[in-house]
């Protein structure tokens, strides 16, 4: 996971079950819940925040997050419950060598148009 960020939500209920699910593929749970926002993390500690927003244009809201995944397999697994959830494919999952010979990652567009990515730098290519 990350520290923490707080991205804000069209609709809060919605986005908090998206999030439930495709955090779920990767460990996480939503530790902390406040109404207007809440926290998902591991062991009490949020390191991501939803809230909601007012009147914000959907341009100006996206947000790139990386998610850590312990493998492969969990990348697979948050793009799976992303697509389930309705998130939309940016990137499929696959290995990344310009980042750095381990980087494998996939990336989505959430419900409210942000960037999220699952990204593991544990990945060996075969051969």
């Amino acid at each position: 996971m990350i520290d923490h960020l707080g991205i804000n939500c069209a609709d809060l209920d919605t986005s908090k079950t998206f999030y439930d699910r495709v955090l779920g593929a990767l460990g996480h749970s939503r530790v902390m819940d406040f109404g207007v926002a809440c926290g998902y993390g591991v062991e009490g500690h949020p390191g991501f925040w939803l809230s909601s927003y007012a009147d914000m244009p959907a341009d100006q809201r996206e947000v790139h997050v990386a998610f850590e995944a312990a493998d492969v397999a969990a990348v697979h697994a948050f793009h799976e419950a992303a697509v389930a959830a309705g998130a939309e494919v940016l990137h499929a999952p696959r290995a990344w060598p310009e980042y750095h010979p381990g980087y494998y990652a996939v990336f989505v567009r959430d419900l409210d148009g942000n960037n999220i990515e699952a990204v593991t730098h544990q990945y060996v290519a075969a051969g």
